[in-house]
């Protein structure tokens, strides 16, 4: 009787995490979908013009923004990232990686106003200065976002690619292949899905942030394929404009977060399905 009452507690707090998950949806979908009803999903997400007091509800600026802000960070921390996952995992000394690792984990803790107000004072000028704009710009949301999401990378794909068999290694080894060739045609390989794993939990916490994007992206309703020009994303605009918005403003803002939850599921689902083809 022990044992089941201990498994259905278990099961209780198994589900919780995903019944959280679904109130929030259900919460999200009935605030958001009677705008989106009302102006056509078409022309809510395909519309440039956001001028919510006039009854203009076009969110393609930021969905456009977020998408180039995301895939930037996801490149510049995704290579850094696993450049030094690489280094830790095969070539740093042992005595290195004990130090190192629970540093770069540290970096999980700090702040993101903190990466904001460093971005402010330091990225945002030098961006200005050595490559001209006004600094707050795409480049300069995508580096701060590069590094607040070196931890999830490094720690994950580490941790994945210390589970592959040291059989591995040492076979590749015996066979004559050098310490790189074994790193990155056997280990990475077979440490693949974590690695995928580490991108997409990378991703996600990329496309979520606001704090940090409001202080260094601008803020402008712009499409440009500029590095350089300011940019609005969506979590920023819900975070700007959810203070004093009522009615079908307040309710486009739902709306908006409609739209981020379904991106964020459909970028999801692509990365799980080419994990699924190369296995």
């Amino acid at each position: 009787m022990k044992e089941r009452l201990i498994e259905k507690g278990l099961l209780i707090v198994a589900l919780s995490a995903l019944g959280s998950l679904l109130l929030i949806a259900v919460f999200i979908f009935a605030e958001g979908m009677p705008l989106i009803v009302k102006t056509g999903f078409k022309e809510f997400i395909a519309s440039t013009r956001w001028a919510p007091t006039k009854g203009s509800f076009g969110i393609l600026p930021m969905i456009i923004g977020s998408l180039q802000v995301t895939l930037l960070s996801l490149i510049l921390g995704g290579s850094l990232g696993l450049a030094c996952t690489m280094f830790l995992a095969e070539f740093a000394p042992r005595w290195a990686v004990r130090i190192l690792k629970p540093l770069i984990e540290l970096l999980a803790g700090i702040p993101s106003v903190v990466y904001g107000f460093i971005g402010v004072v330091v990225l945002v000028p030098w961006i200005r200065n050595t490559f001209g704009g006004p600094g707050f710009s795409i480049l300069a949301a995508s580096i701060i976002l590069g590094i607040m999401i070196l931890p999830t990378v490094i720690a994950i794909s580490l941790d994945a690619l210390n589970t592959v068999p040291l059989t591995y290694k040492e076979g590749s080894l015996a066979l004559g292949a050098t310490r790189w060739q074994t790193l990155y045609r056997l280990l990475f390989p077979a440490a693949r899905s974590g690695i995928i794993a580490s991108l997409i939990l990378a991703m996600g916490r990329a496309i979520g942030e606001t704090m940090a994007v409001i202080m260094v992206a601008g803020n402008a309703l712009l499409i440009s394929a500029s590095p350089l020009a300011p940019v609005r994303t969506l979590t920023s605009n819900i975070a700007l404009e959810m203070g004093y918005a009522a009615g079908d403003h307040q309710r486009a803002l739902f709306a908006t977060g409609v739209v981020l939850f379904i991106i964020i599921a459909i970028l999801n689902t692509i990365a799980l399905l080419t994990m699924r083809k190369k296995r």
